[in-house]
């Protein structure tokens, strides 16, 4: 059994990787900073899971999120990925094995820029879920 972070997480990464557009775009969705991989990635970011369980189950209130890497001259590609991304995610997510996903909602966008990449985009989410 896995815990209900890494499960939506597994079901978050499914749900990108079969959005075309954004495969197309990205050349890769990493679980972590990966040594050499050429611009445009997608790199899970740590989540955070907190007690949402009621009398009778267990649940969990996961905070989950994904930066987007880009060495763009201009932030515009990074837009447009950021972009496919809430496209892919639009429509929630399928109930990972264990887990009812019970909400799914976009939280917000932030732009950066950092040593590692010259453009930084964090999309955060927040999922909601009861073990079954």
């Amino acid at each position: 059994m896995s815990s209900a972070l890494e499960a939506v997480q597994t079901s978050m990464v499914a749900s990108l990787q079969s959005h075309q557009p954004l495969v197309d775009m990205v050349t890769g969705i990493f679980d972590g900073s990966p040594a050499r991989a050429k611009f445009p990635y997608i790199v899970l970011a740590t989540g955070a899971s907190l007690d949402w369980s009621h009398k009778t189950g267990e649940g969990r209130a996961l905070s989950l999120a994904l930066r987007v890497h880009d060495d763009g001259a201009s932030a515009a590609r990074l837009h447009r990925t950021m972009a496919l991304v809430e496209d892919a995610l639009k429509d929630g997510l399928s109930d990972p094995p264990d887990w009812q996903i019970v909400t799914f909602d976009f939280r917000r966008t932030r732009i950066l820029r950092s040593a590692i990449s010259p453009w930084n985009g964090l999309l955060e989410y927040r999922a909601r879920c009861l073990k079954t």
